[in-house]
């Protein structure tokens, strides 16, 4: 491969993992928020206020996402400790 090529194929990996990381965390977790505070109208009656009726799934659903989230900050402070955690502790993760 001529290193035009390589430019190429290593600019499309840091745009995906930036769109990844950079967009795709922060939707996943307003996607959370959302599945949490949403509420099931269909529970209430019409005209009143739908106060605490939601969804166990949503919630469920919710919480995996912050899970996620929570999963994919540990990683990167683990990812960029890796080189201090092996020469410190001799803990080899990646």
């Amino acid at each position: 491969m001529d290193l035009l090529t390589k430019t190429a194929e290593s600019l499309w990996q840091v745009i995906a993992v930036g769109l990844l990381l950079g967009a795709g965390l922060p939707a996943l977790f307003a996607v959370g928020l959302r599945l949490i505070g949403t509420a099931d109208p269909g529970t209430a009656a019409p005209g009143t206020a739908v106060v605490g009726a939601r969804s166990r799934l949503a919630v469920v659903a919710g919480w995996a996402c912050f899970a996620i989230v929570v999963i994919a900050i540990v990683t990167g402070i683990l990812f960029i400790m890796a080189d201090f955690l092996d020469h410190t502790f001799g803990i080899d993760l990646f």
